[in-house]
């Protein structure tokens, strides 16, 4: 018997995917429940982005049918995300979700509903498994949020589909997933995209080359030129020249040239070399320093990349849809549509030579080398994620990459990336290089989901132009005002302009992109000053906080309800952040989480010090009648200041 695939709607007008009468059973061999705030935001986001109009595939099931059970081989985790999903959103859902041989899990599953009600006198907690627990908690506050409509949403996840695959009678399922753990789950769609534009070209050796540059592309730890690997660093040198640091060429010929070249040379290593004390396996991590060694970690991962490299693509070429009506690329970043996307430029795009279809191979020549290039450009003015030695404590990093020692002997060593024109100081640079990384840190933790990373797109663009002409001028010098205009039109759109006569009170629901683009003035301002926050990063805060709480502890204070929402009363922190923040007074808080403030928002901490009392009056009362304004008219003052500025 051959496997079989099997579509299943999440939801659809009386059904949902669990009303079976098919038991679902998780074996002992999977781990435990295990996605986390990451995994289930995106979850919440990847349906919420759903056109109403199609069909959305959001991933594969595999199964192997025993007993009249389908035991589940491989996406465990997303199905039971989706179990506790439905239950949260209050669909009947049947108990047709097991865990073999896991009795909290089981106990969990089969109690949800008094979970979900915090009936936890009805529970034995000490048989609740936490993770699911963790995970109920999570989506319960995403659904929970004042701006999510339910009905919406179900509509959009009834568009929602999972392919259902059973694996054929007799394999050895824990043969099968070792093998799928091991080489990675299923064909991803970025898989299937190289092998249609591959499809696309008649020449041998062209395909070669395009397979070559695609897959050293693909793997996005590190940087690309270490992912051309061959003798003597040929293949390296081939692409980025002997310094390992150059803009590659446009000219695919040229390279199909020197690859020929390369491929007649010896390859391989030798016993005689082997066995040699200096012999090394070179691998992505190099040195920024004699001791310092260091890896670096990507903000995106590799199909965004692709659709990053999509629109830098259509936008060098201007291509446009035959409908005028429509765009060519989405809005969206969506890593499930990848296909999709570049079939629509593909089929549907138009350019100087007329449509892309009539010259499929022309468009798959000229796309390898557009894909290599921004490679490289990301790499090199990107942040990235560096960790050194044996770190797992990252920093945000702006490095380029370098290369010492002679032909065979040569190493890889870091160093920041040059935004300095030709005579400058060294110390100018890295001067250049702080700034351009905490503007760019500041969008990248304003913009957590990888589909609205728009910002990426913009500078790549920018750098790309003309032949990347900006990278070989002082144009480069300017590189981060070209980021804050990004942050600076973000702002204007997303705040000036939504809050009606001069009234900031958005609340909670205040974009967060205004907090960091705030915090990179502060920043930058007092650099040159008295480097009172030289210690700052941007972090991951992503809870707006109410400093004067909206609902004070158990009526300790009077409640404040005509200015609670106002900028001024307002801080960015960290989401795991005990939640007795939110309801205790301001001087609680200054005094409760002092290490907390002290590395966390500018903004923050100025709120912190601001917060006095005044004579008789207490802090928390003169920062309600007197303070916050102060601090806003301070704090609206240099946004809008930033905003009116020009470049």
């Amino acid at each position: 018997m051959s496997g079989e695939v099997t579509e299943l709607h999440i939801v659809d007008e009386d059904h949902n995917i669990f009303d079976t009468d098919v038991e679902y059973v998780i074996p002992l061999y999977q781990r435990a429940y295990a996605w986390e705030d990451r995994q289930l935001v995106q979850l919440i986001e990847d349906i919420q982005d759903v056109d109403e109009e199609a069909s959305y595939y959001i991933g594969s099931l595999i199964v192997s049918k025993q007993s009249g059970r389908y035991e589940v081989v491989d996406g465990q985790q997303r199905l039971t995300s989706l179990f506790l999903l439905l239950n949260c959103l209050g669909v009947k859902v049947k108990p047709t979700l097991t865990f073999a041989c896991r009795e909290r899990s089981n106990y969990t599953l089969r109690n949800i509903k008094e979970l979900l009600l915090e009936e936890q006198s009805k529970l034995d907690m000490d048989r609740i498994e936490a993770g699911i627990q963790r995970g109920v908690k999570i989506l319960c506050h995403e659904i929970g949020k004042a701006d999510f409509d339910r009905r919406t949403f179900l509509k959009k996840l009834s568009k929602v589909i999972v392919y259902r695959i059973e694996v054929p009678e007799n394999t050895d399922l824990n043969r099968y997933f070792e093998i799928m753990n091991t080489r990675g789950e299923q064909l991803e769609q970025h898989d299937i995209l190289k092998a249609e534009l591959m499809s696309y070209l008649s020449d041998e050796a062209e395909k070669e080359l395009f397979a070559k540059i695609w897959d050293a592309c693909s793997d996005m730890t590190g940087y690309v030129q270490m992912h051309f690997v061959g003798k003597n660093n040929s293949v390296r040198e081939t692409f980025f020249g002997g310094t390992w640091n150059e803009l590659p060429s446009q000219n695919l010929q040229e390279y199909k040239k020197h690859m020929k070249e390369v491929e007649n040379e010896e390859s391989g290593c030798c016993i005689k070399d082997i066995i040699k004390e200096d012999f090394y396996i070179e691998d992505d991590e190099g040195y920024v320093d004699r001791e310092t060694r260091v890896r670096f970690e990507s903000v995106i991962e590799y199909p965004y990349f692709l659709l990053h490299t999509l629109k830098v693509f259509v936008a060098l070429k201007g291509i446009k849809h035959e409908n005028k009506d429509l765009k060519i690329t989405d809005e969206l970043l969506d890593d499930k549509k990848l296909i999709d996307a570049f079939n629509r430029v593909v089929f549907h795009g138009v350019y100087e030579v007329g449509r892309i279809g009539e010259h499929k191979e022309k468009f798959a020549r000229e796309f390898i080398i557009c894909l290599l290039r921004t490679r490289y450009l990301f790499d090199k003015y990107i942040i990235k994620r560096e960790y050194a030695n044996d770190s797992t404590e990252g920093e945000w990093s702006l490095k380029s990459l370098h290369v010492s020692g002679q032909q065979s002997k040569k190493k890889p060593y870091y160093k920041n990336t040059e935004f300095v024109r030709s005579g400058e100081w060294t110390s100018t640079n890295d001067r250049r290089t702080k700034t351009n990384i905490m503007i760019q840190s500041a969008l990248r933790v304003s913009y957590t989901s990888p589909k609205v990373m728009h910002w990426i797109t913009k500078l790549l663009v920018w750098l790309s132009e003309e032949d990347c002409k900006h990278i070989r001028n002082d144009d480069i010098t300017r590189f981060d005002s070209i980021a804050e205009q990004i942050a600076i039109a973000a702002v204007k759109e997303n705040f000036f302009r939504v809050c009606p006569r001069g009234v900031y009170a958005m609340g909670v629901n205040t974009p967060h992109i205004v907090f960091n683009y705030l915090d990179y003035l502060l920043w930058y301002h007092d650099r040159d000053g008295k480097k009172k926050y030289s210690d700052f990063t941007f972090e991951f805060r992503n809870s707006v906080e109410h400093w004067y709480p909206q609902n004070p502890s158990e009526g300790t204070f009077e409640q404040w309800k005509d200015g609670v929402d106002q900028f001024g009363n307002l801080c960015i922190i960290q989401r795991n952040v005990n939640s007795k923040f939110s309801n205790m007074s301001p001087e609680a808080k200054k005094s409760t989480f002092k290490d907390m403030i002290s590395k966390g928002s500018i903004k923050l901490r100025i709120m912190s010090e601001l917060t006095e009392k005044k004579g008789d009056k207490a802090a928390s009362l003169y920062w309600k009648e007197t303070m916050y304004r102060k601090h806003e008219e301070e704090m609206i003052g240099h946004l809008k200041e930033a905003c009116e500025k020009t470049f």
